[in-house]
């Protein structure tokens, strides 16, 4: 980023909201290396000496015989022609003379991404080739193993102004570190052949510096595209490092969250093409409901963020209440999961609290899991430091065992 002082027509120009001018004059923005260049592109274009003026013959009159017996002429400059990717903003003209002035700026494009306009299985085929995995054989003593977590809120700046109360480093390496820690973890605490992980939302922080609600403004320590390559870099770091071991590997995506949203579904998106065309013994589901469900064996999880993208203003909160056992319960019925399951578990994050709920209703234990991540400087302020980590679990039968691991 540079910073630069810029006029409040360049501001504009670029979509910044304008500051009001201080002592020293026009304030200074932030600007990308392409922004930079569109404002050389803008001076360059002003610092033009004007073009030379000649006289033109607007109005002519004529006698009856078809004499001229008066013209008018006007001053004015050859046509204006508006530089490619520039469009017309506004034009003054004379009362007087006629004269006209244009001013123009760089074109604003909306640009929206849908999902069908991105095909990474296309893209990824090109260059990836199945990868034949041999599985180190390890006794077995549970029906599957489950790994979740949640709310990685990569991108996330927790000591923007330097004032923090709990001041944590969150960048790339220190995602990076955290998947090495979950790989290490799982390994050691190995039972079975299956693993089966869930990822609970808010995988990205923040697209543009903004919520997938745009709403409040986001420190962030990267750009978007740097969040983008983190984000799938530290999921096929744990993928590359847990295929060896494990028989068969299930995800389980949130991509209906109130932080990450379509970013997340996108860098998710192209995990699943990424992941199953490599490895023939993965299986990537990206969820997109606000709540969704999967059965393993006689055991039925239902897991959501806890907060969508876009309508809900209070979330699932940490400790049932007679609210949240009814929406869960009016969930379980409209989907016939009563009827199915033996047991049946409700995972969410969003909280960023460790909480496992086996007695607040006789019908679904309720569990909350804890944020990968650091505390923001806004629930660092409002609440406190708190504890992440992640949470493994061994399943046999119906039963199962759960092991939480804080960072």
């Amino acid at each position: 980023m540079i910073e630069l002082r810029l006029k409040p027509s360049e501001a504009t120009a670029l979509g910044f909201e304008v500051k009001e001018r201080n002592d020293l004059g026009n304030r200074k923005y932030s600007l990308t290396d392409e922004q930079l260049e569109t404002i050389k592109e803008i001076r360059l274009i002003k610092s033009k000496k004007p073009k030379k003026r000649k006289f033109v013959e607007t109005i002519l009159k004529k006698d009856k015989k078809g004499n001229i017996i008066s013209s008018t002429e006007k001053l004015q400059s050859k046509p204006i022609t508006v530089p490619e990717n520039f469009e017309v903003i506004k034009i003054s003209t004379s009362k007087t003379t006629g004269q006209q002035w244009v001013q123009y700026a760089p074109k604003k494009e909306d640009i929206t991404i849908e999902s069908s306009e991105i095909n990474f299985d296309s893209i990824i085929s090109k260059y990836i080739k199945p990868i034949e995995v041999k599985v180190e054989k390890k006794n077995n003593n549970s029906d599957f193993d489950s790994l979740t977590y949640s709310d990685v809120h990569i991108g996330m700046d927790t000591n923007s102004r330097g004032n923090s109360m709990y001041s944590t480093l969150w960048n790339h390496e220190e995602v990076m570190k955290a998947s090495n820690e979950i790989i290490s973890k799982t390994l050691c605490n190995q039972e079975s052949k299956l693993l089966i992980i869930d990822e609970l939302g808010d995988l990205l922080d923040g697209y543009n510096g903004k919520t997938t609600r745009g709403g409040h403004d986001l420190p962030q320590n990267m750009t978007n595209e740097e969040v983008f390559d983190c984000g799938l870099k530290f999921k096929m770091n744990i993928l590359d490092n847990l295929i060896n071991h494990y028989e068969e590997i299930r995800f389980n995506n949130i991509c209906n969250d109130n932080h990450a949203g379509s970013f997340g579904y996108f860098v998710n998106s192209a995990f699943k093409s990424l992941a199953e065309q490599k490895y023939s013994n993965v299986t990537v589901n990206n969820y997109r409901d606000f709540i969704s469900h999967y059965f393993v064996n006689d055991i039925c999880f239902v897991i959501t963020h806890g907060k969508d993208d876009s309508t809900l203003k209070f979330g699932f909160k940490p400790q049932l209440d007679p609210k949240q056992i009814e929406k869960i319960d009016q969930y379980l019925k409209h989907n016939n999961i009563y009827g199915k399951a033996k047991k049946i578990i409700f995972k969410k994050g969003d909280s960023h609290q460790t909480l496992f709920d086996m007695a607040g209703s006789d019908d679904f234990y309720y569990y909350n899991y804890p944020a990968l991540s650091p505390s923001s400087q806004w629930v660092q302020n409002n609440f406190k430091k708190g504890r992440r980590g992640f949470v493994l679990e061994s399943f046999y039968g119906i039963e199962n065992t759960i092991k939480p691991f804080f960072l």
